[in-house]
């Protein structure tokens, strides 16, 4: 296990450099000039260079790769253009409230995905199959940005349940942090609990029609004990990739549903950063979001041989 969790990281060190590669120049290559920003109504051409040598635009593109890439190899990700914040200061600050949502909102699409992906595998072709197969659908195509406004003019503006938005520390009061968390998690967690459910279902509908199934029915095991025992287990190994995937994707998620309910996260971050045009909290960002997918990889594939013994490391 741990030849195999360093020979992973190890092959992560390529993979990561592609991905400096490619993030560097994405951001780059976007239109907008934040010496523009910066400088406001004064935007002569003295003044537009000054910036641009300042922060360093001015050297060819891949000496500013060069320079930026040697900074992240000693853990500087550099400073904030707007704010003059160092930029790892700027993300750790936000990352928090980033994951106490992403973490309610995937415990909320697993609450709901695998107990009626279940349900609709173990009674398929049934009523209870086909509303929660319609419940899928809808939660894939319906954007999570108009679910959040859907449920911020009903629960919070017509019924005066939750807040409509904010962001309170957990630390501070836990109670009105678990109010303002309820909401933004269902709207991030709807779309992931839709792909859950369907996974869960097809996935143990399969299972359900393997042969050692049949021989645990045939030896008089109880049904409860077959489905929850035997198959799910088995049949989570598809949603465990998904779950991963999700994980990963957890800060890109986030923009959005931050936006809208106004939370404090670095997703909202990232927008905030886009239109101020600041390229280092942007690339920061995206390299986190990056590092974060392959970090769920491989948190994957150690699960895998947790579910399936059957799975060798070697």
């Amino acid at each position: 296990m741990t030849t195999y969790v360093l020979r992973r990281l190890v092959l992560m060190v390529p993979v990561a450099f592609l991905v400096t590669i490619g993030v560097f120049m994405l951001i780059h290559l976007t239109p907008g000039d934040p010496a523009l920003i910066l400088l406001g109504e004064d935007r002569s051409p003295q003044a537009i260079a000054a910036i641009h040598q300042q922060l360093g635009l001015d050297k060819p593109l891949y000496v500013q790769y060069l320079i930026w890439l040697g900074h992240i190899v000693h853990g500087d990700l550099g400073r904030s253009i707007t704010t003059h914040q160092p930029v790892t200061t700027a993300i750790g600050e936000r990352l928090p409230a980033t994951l106490e949502l992403g973490a309610v909102a995937l415990i909320w699409s697993l609450l709901v995905a695998i107990p009626l992906g279940t349900i609709a595998a173990v009674r398929r072709g049934s009523l209870a199959d086909h509303l929660a197969t319609g419940l899928a659908v809808g939660g894939v195509s319906i954007p999570n940005f108009f679910i959040g406004i859907v449920l911020i003019f009903f629960l919070s503006v017509t019924l005066r349940l939750f807040p409509f938005g904010g962001y309170v520390p957990f630390n501070q009061d836990p109670f009105e942090n678990l109010r303002h968390v309820i909401l933004p998690a269902i709207a991030l967690g709807t779309a992931g609990a839709a792909i859950n459910m369907r996974f869960t279902r097809s996935s143990m509908i399969e299972v359900l029609n393997q042969d050692y199934i049949r021989t645990a029915r045939a030896k008089g095991a109880p049904w409860r004990r077959v489905v929850f025992i035997h198959a799910l287990k088995n049949a989570l190994i598809p949603v465990v990739t998904i779950v991963g995937l999700q994980i990963g994707g957890i800060i890109e998620g986030a923009v959005v549903t931050e936006t809208v309910f106004t939370w404090p996260g670095v997703g909202r971050l990232a927008v905030e950063s886009i239109f101020n045009r600041d390229y280092t909290v942007v690339q920061g960002i995206v390299l986190l979001a990056a590092f974060s997918y392959l970090i769920a990889n491989l948190l994957v594939d150690l699960v895998y041989g947790w579910l399936d013994p059957r799975i060798s490391f070697t």
